[in-house]
């Protein structure tokens, strides 16, 4: 009887102390929520609020008297829409060929019939750790003659030592019996790498195309440093120079009087941010079913 009895406290303690424990864990998480949402609900309220109500500190949490002005006077600047153009061919192009790039070089280095690939991958992790630094990669830059181009915000950042690991990864996860077959048919290794090993690693590809498009989405200090054309600049610098100029490049474009420019600087500001982020919100649930897949690539399997 009493060897049932501390059987059933047992029990009884293990089940309070999961359910604390759960508890415990879904406070954790709500709050977490709330630290990452709430500052983009506030922005966004800010931006669609009315500007006397913006300076008298009444929006909180939702927008209160709804008013679009400083939504129209950011969308009709010109500059914005050349900055965001600028911004969509260095992200699609630039994530393109940082995409193929990592798995023309993650491949080889998978291979073990690759008779450097010991050394071109200790090559790989020593430039994680030593680079020649800021000022040697600028004159190279300078010198190949990309400064103010367009391909420099490609061509310097087209592989990603880390991603290349991932995907070299990912290639050693498939079987090298599959490739010893396909070999054996006549398949060449650009046919075995095009048609077999990239559609086995789609999750991972995935992955990596939105770390590739995140990167790239989001890099102002490259054109800060190679771009002085400001019809080249990407979206970031732009939303930069409004955040530090305080909203007067946009403003002074319009008709407002000095009353209404004072009432919609911090909201011109707040519509530049929301939509800068618009289009990775759109982006990320289309790839969300691969996070998972793809980032637990190389853990401990039991």
């Amino acid at each position: 009887m009493n060897s049932k009895k501390s059987i059933r406290k047992k029990e009884f303690h293990g089940t309070a102390g999961d359910i604390i424990f759960d508890l415990i864990t879904w406070i954790f998480l709500l709050l977490a929520v709330i630290v990452c949402v709430y500052p983009f609900i506030y922005v966004l309220s800010v931006s669609l609020s009315s500007g006397q109500a913006v300076n008298q500190g009444r929006v909180v949490f939702l927008p209160v008297e709804l008013n679009l002005e400083a939504m129209k006077t950011v969308l009709n600047y010109k500059q914005l829409w050349i900055s965001y153009g600028n911004t969509f061919f260095y992200t699609v192009v630039g994530t393109t060929c940082n995409v193929i790039f990592t798995c023309l070089a993650a491949y080889p280095l998978s291979r073990k019939a690759f008779c450097l690939r010991k050394q071109f991958n200790f090559l790989l992790a020593f430039t994680m750790y030593f680079s020649g630094g800021l000022i040697p990669v600028y004159v190279v830059v300078t010198k190949l003659g990309l400064y103010d181009s367009r391909l420099v915000m490609i061509v310097p950042v087209l592989i990603s030592a880390y991603n290349v690991m991932i995907c070299r990864s990912a290639f050693e996860a498939i079987s090298e019996e599959l490739f010893e077959e396909a070999a054996i048919e006549g398949a060449n290794d650009f046919f075995i790498l095009s048609k077999i090993a990239v559609p086995l690693i789609k999750p991972t590809l995935a992955v990596l195309t939105l770390y590739y498009a995140v990167a790239r989405y989001n890099d102002f200090f490259s054109a800060m440093l190679y771009i002085s054309d400001s019809k080249k600049e990407p979206l970031q610098v732009f939303l930069r120079r409004i955040l530090l100029q305080a909203s007067m490049e946009i403003t002074q474009t319009t008709n407002l009087n000095m009353g209404a420019l004072a009432q919609s600087t911090i909201q011109v500001r707040y519509v530049c941010i929301v939509v800068s982020v618009i289009p990775i919100m759109i982006v990320v649930p289309f790839v969300q079913k691969y996070l998972v897949q793809g980032t637990m690539l190389g853990a401990v399997k039991g």
